[in-house]
């Protein structure tokens, strides 16, 4: 499970250099909006095998002549309460300013956990220099300097401090974790694709059996689902049940709230709107599903209103495919909710993806298979090094994941982990299912 960070701070105080370094130089998730001097950036990265999400807001200001004022304070309180850890930065080099203060005084009433960290700390001369900032009444401050990275280590192993550790390791024998009973389905996208309304339908009294499960995740509906033998957890999210009042940050909310049902769930059902195509929102939320390993099941709503000719379907198929590359082994459901049409169906394959993320295979019918498919192409040569898979293993984790036993693992490069990842694929039914391939040394 991921982890939340929030980045808060007054302008230029070096919040996205902070963010992009805590993403470990992965592609962050950005939503361009028009007619703002800002991007909103959503991102993931690890330390010492500890996951998290991270948030890099606007800079907080007050009683500017910014037409965005308002707006970039609703997302920045958002963050926040969506949060697990604030990182609140300061400007080491221009001090205290009664803008730190304001921002203090919110993330007190936050009642959240709240690291001070004085950024631009450049030189040892400075340490001195952000004792100030104890004004604040935050506590400890952490000196940094985000563009060389010069105590961020420090910085990073508290807060992480109480992060849950996603554990990969070998198995020791063929008894393998039981999963759980039923499977949790998330229903997740952009605003106004149609979650309601697929929500509405699932749950309607006269199609299912519905029982609240007490003790959800904090802003989250959890629904018992129970219709023609398929039983599963429904996950519904604040997203879809539209906030009053959130008009231009409608978008950042909905990301928000996805990466909280993103990690409650097994599997997600990301909804697409046909009249607009697979946009770049629906790519950053797909990411954040395959980043989390999750399952997840393509559901492209509102088809009975595109025109269609011949090849309509397969080609806006090919076109979700293409974007989302190279994970393609993925469902597409073309539904309309509205007419009912296909829900069924969407339901069923979203069980299945659930199914196939919790298939295990057993050593020694993974290396029946795999082997002989090595020895006939071996990794290629590099560097004059040889490289000489012995066996394989699943590896105990949540998702699917193997690890491949050699004697160079460095001198493997990611083309031959695609392919091994394709074969295995080939075998054995991983649609809808990120799966992760190791190479480690024997």
């Amino acid at each position: 499970m991921t982890n939340i960070i929030a980045i808060v701070g007054r302008p230029n105080v070096g919040k996205s250099t902070l963010f992009n370094r805590l993403c470990g130089g992965r592609d962050a998730i950005v939503d361009p909006t028009s007619g703002v001097t800002r991007d909103r950036h959503y991102g993931m990265g690890d330390w010492n095998g500890k996951q998290y999400s991270v948030i890099d807001t606007g800079g907080y200001v007050d009683n500017s002549e910014d037409v965005f004022e308002e707006e970039i304070k609703k997302q920045v309180r958002l963050a926040i309460d969506e949060s697990d850890v604030i990182l609140f930065l300061v400007d080491a080099k221009e001090g205290l300013t009664p803008m730190d203060v304001d921002v203090a005084d919110m993330l007190r009433r936050s009642k959240k956990r709240v690291l001070l960290v004085a950024n631009k700390v450049d030189s040892y001369k400075m340490v001195n220099d952000i004792h100030e900032f104890h004004q604040l009444g935050l506590g400890e401050i952490y000196s940094i300097a985000s563009t060389s990275g010069s105590g961020t280590g420090d910085l990073m192993d508290e807060v992480v401090r109480d992060f849950q550790m996603e554990e990969l390791e070998t198995i020791k024998d063929e008894t393998l974790p039981e999963e759980p009973e039923i499977p949790k389905i998330a229903i997740v996208g952009r605003p106004n694709a149609g979650k309601s309304s697929l929500v509405n339908m699932l749950l309607g009294n006269d199609r299912n059996i519905v029982t609240p499960v007490p003790g959800t995740t904090r802003d989250s509906i959890h629904s018992h689902y129970t219709y023609f033998g398929l039983d599963f957890e429904l996950i519904d999210t604040a997203g879809i049940r539209k906030k009053a009042k959130v008009t231009e940050n409608i978008e950042f909310y909905s990301v928000m709230r996805a990466i909280r049902s993103i990690e409650s769930s097994n599997v997600c059902i990301l909804m697409v709107d046909a009249e607009r195509g697979f946009e770049a929102q629906d790519l950053n939320i797909f990411s954040l599903i395959e980043k989390n390993h999750k399952g997840v099941v393509i559901l492209v709503n509102k088809w009975d209103l595109v025109e269609k000719e011949a090849n309509t379907h397969k080609d806006f198929e090919a076109s979700i495919f293409e974007q989302i590359a190279p994970f393609r082994d993925v469902p597409v459901v073309f539904t309309s909710v509205i007419a009912k049409q296909r829900i069924f169906k969407a339901v069923e394959t979203a069980v299945q993806v659930f199914k196939n993320r919790s298939r295990r295979i057993s050593t020694s019918e993974l290396n029946d298979f795999i082997l002989p498919i090595i020895e006939a192409t071996p990794p290629p040569v590099t560097k004059g090094k040889y490289v000489r898979i012995k066996y394989a293993q699943q590896l105990h984790s949540a998702f699917p994941s193997f690890a491949f036993f050699c004697n160079h693992p460095q001198y493997l490069k990611e083309s031959y982990k695609r392919f091994i990842e394709n074969k295995l694929r080939e075998k054995f039914n991983f649609n809808g299912v990120p799966i992760e391939v190791y190479f480690r040394q024997k």
